[in-house]
């Protein structure tokens, strides 16, 4: 099974909705997605909260967390979220970076925007990994929530 680590500084917005959005996307049995950053913050940001709750995901009840080593010698693939110097880098382990704007205090109607870009990368990255689900009838997961 194939470990994503979804990363941002305070692991409250972006990184929430990727690791959110790919465990709904990926097949549990070839790869799990988790998020974490390098300053934690106290919460998940509220608009994020909200925007979630809108396409059915809650993550009211989750607590940022910090990168720790064990978590790092999981990992597979890590994914950043736009954090520049202060990005977490695994030695050997592939990376990419997504330039996503913070959520934190925007407007909703661009928080969802945010979100939506979010799980379009996402539903990309399954693809690229060949990790996405196909629930019984055979359809993908995303092609059966439209």
């Amino acid at each position: 099974m194939k470990t994503f680590l979804f990363a941002c500084v305070h692991n409250a917005g972006r990184s929430q909705m990727s690791a959110a959005f790919f465990n709904l996307l990926a097949d549990p049995a070839k790869a799990r997605g988790i998020s974490a950053g390098t300053e934690p913050g106290p919460r998940v940001h509220p608009e994020v909260v909200v925007a979630m709750n809108e396409v059915g995901i809650d993550l009211s009840g989750v607590t940022p967390q910090l990168i720790t080593p064990t978590m790092a010698g999981e990992v597979n693939y890590l994914v950043t979220m736009g954090c520049g110097a202060v990005c977490p880098i695994i030695p050997k382990v592939r990376r990419e970076d997504w330039p996503l704007e913070d959520p934190k205090g925007k407007p909703i109607e661009r928080v969802r925007e945010i979100r939506d870009d979010i799980k379009r990368r996402i539903e990309e990255l399954a693809e690229r990994f060949e990790v996405k689900a196909v629930p019984a009838g055979g359809q993908k997961r995303s092609d059966a929530a439209r």
